[in-house]
């Protein structure tokens, strides 16, 4: 019959109900599951087991270390050139056409020359073919990446004493650069810093994922990811008005740079260069509506009309010809060289300096990469390694950097274009390659009078979905407060103080708010629902029906140091027992009734020394003062949310335990996890007191135990009403 019990001790009543008559029901009374032992992993052996696993070298784990580090390997021999082949050709082809505009924008707004953003898309683009698993994912140059690379290059040109508005070495060394050229001027040494900081972020990312740490990405939650991104995208516009209005105002890094470039900017507004200002509205006017019709047709359009590109040919086929540049002193990108520069290594000089700035562009790049990654990969059906991502990603940045290239990671605008063409593999990737590659080595110079204002044009249009997150906030606020609250707070510090700032405090202040829903969890008093074992919170539901003389807790969270005093606060005030306010008045009408016993007798033996005193002159008796009555005689406490506990938590259960007994109220335990179980015991909790079974694995079983022990123990004592003890007879006759 044990073995029955054992086998059956985990059945609901359902399943119970369905067993044959000859099977005796299980009795809940009685049930105790043995633990498993927990396995003893020594660290020891686990590494050494591990060491051996990386170390063992033979032909086949060969071939399987090179298909994981090259996923390239284990698809394109299954490349099937019938069905996939012209998707990719031509998501390739339109990704290339926009990511050349882009490349250009993007560049100014990296503090770079446009040459540098066409050789970053190109370079990372052929990289990322070779080692990521995802298939949809378009690498290259992003905005909120390339405005936090130019604000640290801003900086150290500052640094270095070169003014921001010519290229004139104000003050410092001018051999400061690692190419060995012996000069460097202020464009040099701006990619010099840039690829020194491309280096760091790469090397991180690759160190992340080496070290199998993809998981801290679930750390940038998608609120506080949203508020980043739109907080950034306030701060590109900002550094851009001046382009779109032709002014030549200094660029602020720091607290307040984006208020005090507004004020910059409205200072400076009567210096408007009309030619940019007008190009900047016709072009907004002709590419916001196109890419509002793209983004509202794009099911019924097999790919959507490069406004961007169109607009940019347009737009420098004028200035060349109406000579822009000389009649109205529009700025203009200036001459774009072609091929390809010798490679460079990182000034390791720059290192110490960069190595923080560094850290939230590798954060932010994998995060984005991984998150995109992701969300495409579950769309379309296919596994995606965080780990290998942020590998292939880290060489994105680590190998470009010796080849002119700033930092780089997943470009949301580009990799929503790719996936909606139609692209299948990321042989798509290999044919934007091919796009740049022509620009790099023929048409780049033909963009030597397209206006600067235009690319700020460029560069604000694809800020739109950074924006419409805006529109998302009070849907955001339904939903959780707490969410919304993460998103403005990460918005409002990444805007008004600084980007890497503004990502630190919107990580601290979303950890805080986790703390703060775990300090103060929702805790209720559970009741039953008629005819079953199902146990609610009274206050959201109705019809529930109440235990007699059984308080059934539930506390929404697990019990450890920061909530022991919510969870004490919350317990007595939904049981409505404070049994240490209860104890302390006890213990005043025990000493009251004390002191009055002692005045009495005082009195008796003085006046009356030799009469001894009646029952009616005397008062109670500190013996005869009891516990108030309570209107329960259990309680239970449903941890079924209660992942672990602390030490400070153990305390608490004991002190409750032992509080609540004084007061002749037993303490239940009910849907305990093994963990929870094992420190239980572990801390002596309880120990000994009936039987041991104090922590049920349910509340009904829990329920129906305090049911039983409570006839068992009124039982008793209708016993010891009707047939009292011969001792307690002789006592009471004695007194």
């Amino acid at each position: 019959m044990e073995d029955k019990s054992s086998q059956t001790s985990g059945l609901s009543k359902d399943v119970q109900s369905s067993l044959t008559p000859e099977e005796p029901p299980v009795d809940f009374m009685h049930i105790k599951l043995e633990e498993n032992e927990p396995i003893d992993v020594r660290t020891k052996d686990f590494i050494l087991k591990k060491a051996r696993e990386v170390c063992k070298c033979n032909h086949q784990t060969i071939i399987t270390f090179f298909c994981q580090l090259f996923p390239v390997l284990d698809w394109l021999p299954r490349y099937n050139i019938k069905t996939q082949l012209l998707g990719d050709i031509i998501s390739g082809l339109l990704v290339g056409i926009v990511a050349i505009p882009q490349s250009i924008s993007y560049s100014l707004l990296a503090n770079q020359d446009p040459i540098y953003g066409i050789y970053t898309n190109f370079f990372c683009s052929i990289i990322y073919v070779a080692m990521a698993t995802s298939r949809h994912n378009s690498v290259g140059s992003f905005g909120v990446l390339c405005l936090m690379i130019g604000q640290s290059v801003n900086r150290h040109l500052q640094l270095a004493g070169y003014d921001d508005n010519t290229d004139s070495l104000l003050v410092g060394n001018a051999t400061s650069s690692g190419n060995g050229t012996g000069t460097c001027d202020r464009s040099c040494y701006a990619i010099t810093v840039a690829l020194s900081l491309s280096f760091l972020v790469g090397l991180y990312q690759i160190l992340l994922g080496v070290l199998q740490l993809g998981f801290l990405s679930v750390y940038l939650s998608e609120p506080l990811l949203s508020g980043f991104v739109a907080g950034s995208s306030l701060t590109i516009i900002t550094s851009q008005m001046k382009y779109l209005l032709g002014l030549n105002i200094p660029r602020h890094e720091g607290v307040g740079s984006f208020i005090l470039t507004w004020v910059d900017l409205f200072r400076y507004i009567p210096n408007t260069n009309i030619c940019d200002l007008v190009t900047s509205l016709v072009a907004l006017a002709i590419i916001i509506p196109v890419k509002m019709i793209n983004d509202r047709y794009k099911d019924k359009m097999k790919a959507p009309v490069p406004i961007e590109l169109l607009v940019v040919i347009i737009a420098t086929v004028v200035s060349y010809y109406f000579k822009f540049e000389e009649r109205y002193k529009s700025s203009v990108c200036g001459a774009i060289p072609t091929g390809f520069r010798k490679p460079t290594l990182p000034d390791t000089k720059l290192f110490s300096s960069l190595a923080v700035d560094a850290l939230p562009i590798a954060i932010i790049g994998f995060a984005m990469t991984v998150s995109l990654a992701e969300i495409f990969g579950k769309k379309h059906g296919y596994a995606v390694r965080a780990n290998q991502e942020m590998i292939a990603i880290g060489m994105c940045n680590l190998v470009p950097s010796f080849f002119y290239c700033f930092a780089s990671s997943a470009a949301l605008t580009k990799t929503l274009l790719k996936e909606s063409t139609g692209t299948q593999t990321q042989l798509s990737s290999l044919v934007t390659s091919l796009v740049l590659l022509l620009v790099l080595l023929w048409i780049a110079p033909l963009f030597y009078s397209l206006q600067t204002a235009i690319l700020g044009v460029v560069t604000i249009v694809n800020l739109r979905g950074g924006l419409r997150t805006f529109c998302e906030t009070p849907r955001m606020w339904q939903l959780s407060k707490l969410d919304t609250a993460v998103w403005w707070t990460t918005m409002l510090a990444s805007t008004l103080i600084t980007t890497e700032i503004g990502l630190l405090v919107g990580v601290c202040f979303a950890l805080l708010c986790i703390i703060f829903r775990t300090q103060r969890p929702r805790a209720a008093l559970l009741g039953k629902v008629s005819n079953t074992e199902i146990y609610e919170d009274q206050s959201a539901y109705k019809q529930l029906s109440s235990i007699a003389n059984i308080k059934i807790f539930r506390f929404g969270s697990s019990l450890y140091y920061a909530n022991k005093d919510y969870f004490k606060t919350a317990l007595y005030q939904k049981t409505g027992v404070n049994p240490i306010l209860l104890a302390a008045r006890h213990q005043r009408a025990v000493t009251q009734a004390k002191a009055d016993t002692g005045n009495r007798k005082s009195v008796f033996n003085s006046v009356f020394g030799c009469l001894k005193p009646s029952k009616k002159h005397m008062g109670k008796s500190p013996t005869d003062v009891c516990l108030p009555s309570l209107d329960m005689h259990t309680l239970i406490l449903d941890c079924g949310a209660m992942q672990f506990i602390d030490t400070t938590g153990l305390s608490v259960l004991k002190e409750t335990h032992r509080d609540f007994q004084e007061l002749g109220v037993q303490l239940l335990l009910a849907n305990c996890n093994p963990l929870l179980r094992r420190r239980l015991r572990d801390g002596g909790w309880a120990a000994g007191a009936h039987g041991g079974q104090l922590a049920f694995h349910s509340v009904h079983h829990a329920v129906q135990f305090a049911q039983q022990w409570h006839r068992e123990q009124q039982e008793s004592k209708e016993r010891r009403d009707a047939d009292p003890d011969p001792e307690d007879m002789s006592v009471q006759a004695s007194l």
